[in-house]
C-alpha cells in the first residue's frame, strides 16, 4: 500500500521554506513519466472550468469578466513553485470575490477603471500580507483551527455555492444574502423554471456524476463542458432560453504596478487582512482535504507564501485576488492530478484561451457550467463525518460539560452554521471562538474522579468505571483528570471540601498522575485547601505527580505537607491510615 500511495505523487515530507533550495516547484520533484498523461488531462479539464468560473467572479467582484482570467496564469505558476499542496488549484472564488466587492466599493463607489485598478491593488495587497505572514512564520496561527472547525468550514462553504449554483441551473433569479436567504428565494423562484435549461443542467450533472461512478478515470467536467457548447451550436440553445457565458476580450493583460496611489493601498490594508484570512482558510482548509486523502502533509507557511506570491502576481497581471479553490481542487483530484504540473497545464492553457480561444467559451451554457461545479462541491458535503464527531462523547464527564461534551461536533456546526447565516469572514471566527470556548469550560470543569481498591489487587480505579472497587475507610481518593490552574480551583476546591465533609473521613488523598500541570494560583488554592481541611481534621496528601507539577510547588513554595509527594496512591493511603506522625517509612 505504502508503494501506491507514493506512485499516485507521494513525493514524502517536503523541506520548510528557507532550509533546502529543492523546496521550489516541490511536487515535481521525482516526478514520474506515467503521472505526466494524469496531469495533462486534469490540467485540461480544470482550464475548462477556470474559464468560465474566472468570468463569473469577476462579474461577482464588479469589475470586467476577463479581469478573472487576467488573475490565473501568473498566480497558477507561482503558487506551483511555492506552495506544498500538490492538488490545490487557485484563482478567483466567490468568496474573496464577494469581500473584493465590498472592501473596493467602499474606496471607489460606481465602478469604473478606477474600481478595476483598486481590485488589482487590492489583490497586491492580499498577498503581499500573505507573504509577509509566511516569512515571519505565522502559518501556526492556523493550529488553532482544528480538522472539525475547517471541515464544518468547507460544508458550510460548499452548500453555500451549490445553493448559489442551483438558479443558474434551472434558468431562474437567484437571490443574494445568506444560504437561507438564497435558498428561499430559489424555492420561491420555481415555478418560473426554464425547462430547456434544467434539462440541460440536470443532463451534464448527471453524466459527471455517472461518470465519476461508473468511469473515475473519464473525464466527466471535460465532457460535459464540450457537449454544452457543441449542444449551443448544433441546436442553438441559446436562441431557446438558455443562458450562456457571453463576450469575452481577446489578448493578454498588461502587467505592472496598477495606477494607484500609496494613500490608497493605506485604505485597504484593513480589509486586506480580513480578506487575506478567508483566502487562506478556504485554501487551508481544501489543500488540507486532499491532502489527508492521498497522505501527505501541508505546511500552512509555505500555504501563506504560495497564496502571497500568487496575489501579487495576479495584482500585477491586472487581475483580482485569488485563493486556493474548493470547486477546482475537487475537479482536479477527481480528474486525477498527481503534481502541481496540471496547474502549470491550466496557466499555459489560460494564456492561449486569452490570446486565441475567448470566443469558445462565450458558448458554453451556464447551467452546464453550474452542473460541473455542483458535482464536484457535492462530494466535499461530508455529513458521514460530522455525525462521527457526533458519535464522539464524553462517556461520563458528558453529564457534567453538558453541550461541551461533543466540542468537535459543536465546534464544526458552529462554524457551517456561521458560514451559512453570517458569511465566510463571521462564519470561520464563530467556529474557531465556539472551539476556544469549549476548550475553556471543559478545562474549567475538570473531570474529578473517586477512586477505589480494586478486590484482591493493589490497584485502585475510578468507582464510575469499575462499581466492584471499594473505598477505603475514612480516605477519600481524588483524581483530577486536568491541569490545576485559576480557570478550575474553585471546582477543585468544592469537589475536596465535599469529600472531606463525610462522616468519618480523616484525610483526602489527590492523585495528581493525570495533572500535567499547576500554575501558581493552583498552588495557592492548595496551601488554602490545606488548612482549611486541617480545621475540619482532615489531612491533604498528594501523590504520583510529575515533574512539572513538582517544580512548581517547590518554587511557589507551597506548604510543607504539599511538598511531601507519595510516589504511589497506595502508599499515601497507608500514611493517612497511620495518622499524622506514625507514616510508614
Amino acid at each position: 500500500m505504502r508503494s501506491n500511495r507514493r506512485e499516485a505523487g507521494g513525493h514524502g515530507r517536503s523541506a520548510r521554506p528557507g532550509t533546502h533550495p529543492t523546496w521550489l516547484f516541490s511536487s515535481l520533484r521525482g516526478y514520474r513519466s506515467q503521472w505526466l498523461r494524469r496531469d495533462a488531462l486534469a490540467g485540461l479539464t480544470v482550464w475548462a472550468i477556470l474559464v468560465p468560473e474566472a468570468l463569473a467572479y469577476a462579474a461577482i467582484a464588479g469589475v470586467p469578466p476577463v479581469t478573472g482570467l487576467y488573475a490565473a496564469p501568473a498566480a497558477l505558476v507561482l503558487y506551483a513553485a511555492f506552495g506544498s499542496s500538490r492538488h490545490l488549484v487557485v484563482g478567483p472564488m466567490a468568496a474573496t470575490a464577494a469581500l473584493s466587492a465590498a472592501v473596493v466599493g467602499e474606496l471607489a463607489p460606481g465602478g469604473g477603471a478606477r474600481f478595476t485598478a483598486m481590485t488589482a491593488a487590492l489583490a497586491l495587497s492580499v498577498g503581499g500580507l500573505a507573504l509577509l505572514a509566511g516569512l515571519l512564520r505565522l502559518g501556526f496561527v492556523a493550529g488553532f483551527v482544528s480538522e472539525p472547525v475547517l471541515k464544518g468550514f468547507i460544508v458550510g462553504l460548499a452548500l453555500t455555492i451549490i445553493v448559489g449554483q442551483l438558479p443558474k441551473l434551472l434558468g431562474i433569479e437567484g437571490g443574494s444574502g445568506d444560504f437561507f436567504e438564497r435558498l428561499w428565494t430559489l424555492i420561491g423562484g420555481l415555478g418560473s423554471t426554464s425547462v430547456l435549461t434544467a434539462v440541460v443542467g440536470f443532463a451534464a450533472l448527471a453524466l459527471v456524476v455517472v461518470l465519476k461512478k461508473v468511469a473515475p478515470v473519464v473525464p466527466g467536467s471535460l465532457i460535459a463542458v464540450a457537449l454544452g457548447i457543441a449542444a449551443v451550436a448544433v441546436f442553438g440553445l441559446d436562441d431557446h432560453g438558455v443562458a450562456v457565458v457571453g463576450d469575452v476580450e481577446t489578448g493578454l493583460p498588461s502587467f505592472g504596478f496598477p495606477d494607484v496611489s500609496l494613500r490608497d493601498l493605506g485604505d485597504l490594508a484593513s480589509g486586506s487582512v480580513g480578506v487575506m484570512l478567508v483566502a487562506f482558510a478556504e485554501g487551508l482548509g481544501a489543500a488540507k482535504t486532499y491532502a489527508s486523502r492521498d497522505h501527505y502533509e501541508i505546511d500552512a507557511d509555505r500555504e501563506l507564501i504560495g497564496l502571497g506570491a500568487a496575489g501579487l502576481g495576479a495584482g500585477l497581471s491586472s487581475g483580482m485576488v485569488v485563493n486556493g479553490s474548493l470547486s477546482k481542487t475537487a475537479v482536479n483530484r477527481s480528474a486525477g492530478a498527481c503534481t502541481q504540473l496540471s496547474g502549470l497545464f491550466v496557466a499555459a492553457l489560460a494564456v492561449i484561451t486569452l490570446l486565441f480561444l475567448t470566443g469558445l467559451f462565450e458558448e458554453l451554457p451556464e447551467p452546464v457550467l453550474a452542473a460541473v461545479v455542483i458535482a464536484a462541491l457535492v462530494e466535499l458535503v461530508d455529513i458521514d463525518y460530522l455525525m462521527s464527531l457526533y458519535r464522539v462523547h464524553a462517556g461520563t464527564p458528558g453529564q457534567v460539560y453538558g453541550v461541551a461534551s461533543r466540542p468537535d461536533f459543536t465546534a464544526a456546526v458552529a462554524a457551517m452554521a456561521g458560514v451559512m447565516v453570517f458569511d465566510t469572514l463571521p462564519g470561520l471566527f464563530i467556529g474557531i471562538g465556539v472551539s476556544l470556548l469549549l476548550l475553556l469550560y471543559r478545562s474549567s470543569r475538570p473531570h474529578i474522579s473517586e477512586l477505589g481498591l480494586l478486590p484482591g489487587d493493589r490497584y485502585f480505579a475510578s468507582l464510575d468505571r469499575h462499581p466492584e472497587s471499594r473505598r477505603i475507610p475514612g480516605v477519600v481518593v481524588l483524581r483530577v483528570e486536568s491541569g490545576i490552574y485559576f480557570a478550575n480551583t474553585d471546582r477543585i476546591r468544592s469537589r475536596a471540601r465535599e469529600a472531606a465533609a463525610r462522616e468519618g473521613t480523616r484525610a483526602v488523598v489527590i492523585d495528581a498522575e493525570t495533572v500535567p500541570f499547576i500554575d501558581v494560583s493552583g498552588v495557592r488554592m492548595l496551601d488554602e485547601l490545606t488548612d482549611d481541611l486541617g480545621d475540619l481534621g482532615v489531612r491533604l496528601l498528594l501523590a504520583r505527580d510529575v515533574g512539572q507539577v513538582r517544580d512548581v510547588l517547590r518554587a511557589a513554595e507551597a506548604a510543607p505537607g504539599l511538598r511531601r509527594v507519595y510516589p504511589t496512591v497506595r502508599a499515601a493511603v497507608e500514611s493517612a491510615e497511620a495518622g499524622p506522625g506514625r507514616e510508614p517509612r
